[in-house]
């Protein structure tokens, strides 16, 4: 398999899936949510699609269809290069969501990935998610699939919150506003499950990361991104001056005074109102420049969402507090396009580009701001400190102290050679380090790595991948009594089973713990299932990963209450509780004594009057289970399928007792096998419920025959 993979190239896939994601005109600082991130990956996608080591890149994001909004956000599939496009999965509302909302939808949207994949008949090589959301849900995939999982914060919940609290935010407030809590223990599980880390800077591997339990540095690599250099280049004498700059005459006296250009989404963190202070109090810096704001794009302030409209009503406000009317220019609108002639215009004006930010975790604009020739002032924190580190073409200051940034500010207005030579040195310093080529060749190579390796360091496990997205058919089986109980036709079966080891998915269902089930399958020389359906249908692992679906978990947890149901069995004669290791959460398990038993009809009548809820399954005249509602192994053999995208018909089970009843009842081809337990004796036979004569694992082996199940029917 190694061998192929490298011939074919590689499948990576990305996914950021709040915000606006498209591959052209990117309305960047529309909203909080649409911002650098965005740019970042569809960028990064296209970069990586370039390569010749890869295949195919998909970015998977979300599918909005709203009227407010264009309707490319609702097409399924925008290619963005020869071999990368932007994916797009349908989940939650139609309508667009803010990122912090999106929570309660992403396991519906695991599973929408995952039929993807099945469609695709694909498994990734790996899958890289960007910011806690897609952490969480890029975990989960990876979970499923048995392929690496990279992650990148973008931003971290922690730093964020201590920010917040240190500018007077009360906890209450920022639980409820950013749903703080969900995002911080999504990026904790996130971490503790990536195999890589990538951040952009070392501040952020070096302090950001360090606030988590599952910080662990020798997983994390810093990978600054890059910037496109055909479109962020510095002013060429003789252009004709862009159509952006007759929007800013509009607001300017004296157009052509050098431009301090701050270009951002309208955002507290991003602390605009510093920077206009910082200008609008320095005397000799109002006579000598221009202040430009871009701070996304706007129709009427006062229909805008809450925290954008108060930062750009603070901005109307510190113009007039300042008088800046002729000296400042703050342009309702501008297109994506209008970005690289922004800072060429700057840069044309012997300007400065400022970026104020309270945290900048790494500042793209820094780098298209240099690329394009611009002095930088930013703050120091993060990003900034890299990228004027690596280019030495600014100077860092502090955010909050408005009187020294327009100092600095000056200062490059001021001196000629003082501007000259940060420019060229910013210039030169973007092209050594951040140039998206440097930056794919860089990632690849720490993928490749990762890939080729068999098992991470640590305590990682061994990553295999998933067959189930690739797979033709799916055969489960009991293990007691059905696959178990003659070792000469079970060796049979499963040297038959070998030979169809990559087009079909094999898995077991059982009564038994999945500790139970390991054991017994170790004991037996059977090896490890790719599905594992345990306690009775209420746990389904993945294996050989051993992975639980939590998807399953959450689902069948409704109207389960198992400390109630114990109250009520007390009043029940002839049963007593088995031991703790057969009690799971979704499972409460009990023996009974016929000969005592009150019988299944007073339990139902109990559980109805004290309104309980359960499913009630008796099997081998003995063992009497209660489960949730929504939990059986039949359930669960559907839920498999409809998680990925698998046809029932192409599906085969066998059993042998009562808690394989719902189970052979479906959709599925069934096999019940010859020695089949007494509760079985009322399933009606039809074309799908075939009933053998062998015993064990013989009858599993005559009702492939009789279906024709598998392509060759030679099992002698």
């Amino acid at each position: 398999m190694p061998e192929k993979k490298e011939k074919k190239g590689l499948y990576l896939v990305h996914l950021s899936i709040h915000g606006l994601v498209r591959g052209f005109d990117m309305e960047l600082g529309r909203d909080a949510d649409t911002g650098g991130q965005v740019k970042y990956v569809v960028e990064l996608a296209r970069a990586l699609g370039k390569r010749p080591e890869i295949n195919r890149v998909d970015l998977i994001t979300r599918s909005v269809l709203d009227s407010k909004l264009d309707a490319s956000y609702g097409k399924t599939i925008e290619k963005i290069g020869e071999k990368a496009s932007i994916i797009r999965v349908p989940f939650g509302p139609n309508r667009y969501l803010r990122k912090e909302v999106l929570w309660p939808y992403l396991d519906e949207f695991t599973d929408r990935v995952l039929q993807y994949f099945r469609r695709l008949r694909k498994v990734p090589d790996m899958i890289h998610a960007h910011y806690a959301d897609a952490g969480l849900a890029g975990a989960r995939l990876c979970q499923n699939l048995g392929i690496p999982l990279i992650f990148t914060g973008h931003s971290l919940g922690r730093v964020k919150k201590e920010k917040l609290l240190k500018r007077g935010r009360s906890l209450d407030f920022i639980e409820s506003r950013y749903n703080m809590s969900t995002r911080i223990e999504a990026e904790e599980m996130t971490l503790g499950n990536a195999s890589l880390v990538i951040t952009s800077t070392s501040q952020e591997k070096e302090e950001q990361y360090r606030e988590y339990d599952n910080y662990h540095p020798k997983r994390m690599r810093v990978i600054p991104p890059g910037v496109d250099l055909e479109r962020f280049y510095p002013y060429r004498r003789g252009q004709d001056l862009p159509a952006i700059a007759r929007e800013l005459d509009r607001f300017l006296k004296h157009p052509s005074r050098p431009m301090v250009l701050a270009l951002s989404r309208p955002d507290e963190r991003k602390n605009i109102s510093t920077l206009i202070r910082a200008f609008g109090a320095n005397e000799k810096l109002k006579h000598m420049a221009n202040l430009v704001v871009i701070a996304g794009n706007r129709q009427d302030i006062r229909t805008m969402d809450s925290g954008p409209k108060k930062v750009l009503t603070r901005v109307l406000l510190d113009v007039d507090k300042y008088d800046l009317y002729g000296l400042a220019a703050y342009p309702k609108t501008h297109e994506a396009d209008d970005v690289p002639e922004l800072y060429r215009l700057a840069a044309r004006t012997r300007g400065v580009f400022v970026n104020p930010a309270l945290t900048e975790p790494f500042g793209l604009t820094l780098i298209e701001a240099a690329a394009s020739g611009l002095p930088l002032v930013a703050t120091d924190d993060g990003g900034p400190r890299d990228i004027i580190g690596n280019c030495d073409n600014g100077v860092l200051v502090d955010p909050l102290d408005a009187e020294k940034m327009g100092e600095v500010i000056l200062g490059y207005i001021e001196d000629r050679n003082k501007w000259k030579k940060a420019s060229v040195s910013g210039i030169k310093g973007v092209r050594a380090n951040y140039s998206w080529d440097t930056h794919a060749m860089r990632y690849i190579r720490e993928i490749s790595a990762l890939i080729s390796r068999k098992a991470d360091p640590g305590p990682m496990l061994p990553i295999i991948k998933s067959k189930l997205p690739v797979s033709d058919r799916i055969f489960v089986s009991d293990i007691d009594n059905t696959l178990l109980g003659d070792n000469r036709s079970l060796k049979k079966l499963l040297k038959y089973l070998a030979r169809f080891e990559d087009s079909l998915v094999f898995g077991v269902a059982t009564g038994r713990t999945l500790e139970s089930t390991l054991n017994i399958l170790a004991e037996k020389n059977i090896p490890i299932p790719e599905i594992l359906i345990t306690s009775v249908g209420s746990e389904i692992y993945y294996g050989p990963n051993i992975l639980q679906d939590h998807g399953w978990s959450s689902h069948i947890n409704y109207k389960w209450q198992p400390e109630r149901i114990r109250e009520v069995m007390k009043d029940i004669s002839g049963v007593e509780l088995q031991a703790d290791e057969n009690q799971r959460q979704f499972k409460l398990s009990y023996n009974f004594i016929p000969s005592r038993f009150d019988g299944i009809r007073k339990i139902r009548k109990l559980m109805r009057r004290n309104d309980l809820h359960a499913k009630i399954i008796h099997s081998h005249g003995r063992y009497l289970d209660f489960l949730p509602l929504r939990a059986s192994k039949g359930l669960a053999i559907r839920y498999i399928c409809m998680k990925w995208g698998v046809d029932f018909k192409k599906v085969m089970v066998a059993g042998d007792s009562g808690n394989d009843r719902e189970m052979l009842s479906g959709g599925t081809l069934s096999v019940v096998v010859g020695n089949f337990s007494p509760e079985l004796k009322t399933l009606p036979e039809t074309p799908t419920i075939y009933f053998a004569s062998d015993r064990y694992s013989a009858g599993i082996i005559e009702g492939m025959k009789y279906y024709g199940f598998l392509e060759d029917n030679n099992v002698d």
